[in-house]
């Protein structure tokens, strides 16, 4: 992939991200060091929030709810985001991985949702490591495929957005406004 293509769309993410958080956020000083770190770790904030706000929304025994045979139980989405955090939070910030026993589906919902948030804590301190300096790097993302490490950035960016919309399809289909949709307080 065209490496100037990459950092382009990165750019394009970090003007979104910032711009979506310009309400929370204080504003900026000048151009941001190191922007896409620093928009991916905004983007972060975000998709924990509602990502664990879903989880715990979910009941206890809606779990191992899936809206057709075809799809995955709620239990591997949460398997799933631990697996995903852990693996593409280490390569996006080159910093190594978690070693831990992964969580398996038959666990409960609150051992479940205990994985998910650790595995946001350990993004949440491999990101605030993490600096632009190494986006170009090659890096192997998955079967020995190469590609810069933008690209785990760029897949962390879409992964947190899918894995939320997933779950709040999944609290829909179950009469749960997701926390996203939750009215303002």
């Amino acid at each position: 992939m065209n490496r100037t293509y990459v950092v382009a769309c990165l750019v394009v993410c970090a003007t979104l991200a910032v711009s979506q958080s310009a309400t929370s956020a204080p504003a900026a000083q000048g151009p941001a060091k190191d922007p896409v770190a620093t928009s991916l770790r905004l983007l972060l904030q975000r998709s924990q929030n509602n990502t664990v706000g879903a989880m715990e929304a979910m009941p206890a025994d809606k779990f191992m709810y899936k809206p057709t045979s075809e799809q995955m139980p709620f239990a591997h989405l949460a398997v799933h985001i631990v697996e995903f955090n852990n693996s593409f939070c280490s390569k996006a910030a080159d910093v190594p991985a978690p070693k831990i026993d992964g969580p398996k589906e038959s666990e409960s919902k609150d051992q479940l949702v205990a994985a998910v948030k650790a595995s946001y804590s350990f993004c949440t301190d491999a990101l605030g490591k993490m600096d632009d300096s190494k986006l170009s790097d090659n890096i192997e993302l998955f079967g020995g495929r190469q590609a810069p490490r933008a690209m785990a950035a760029l897949i962390l960016a879409s992964g947190w957005s899918d894995h939320y919309s997933t779950a709040a399809m999944y609290l829909r289909l179950n009469g749960i406004l997701p926390p996203s949709a939750q009215p303002k307080k």
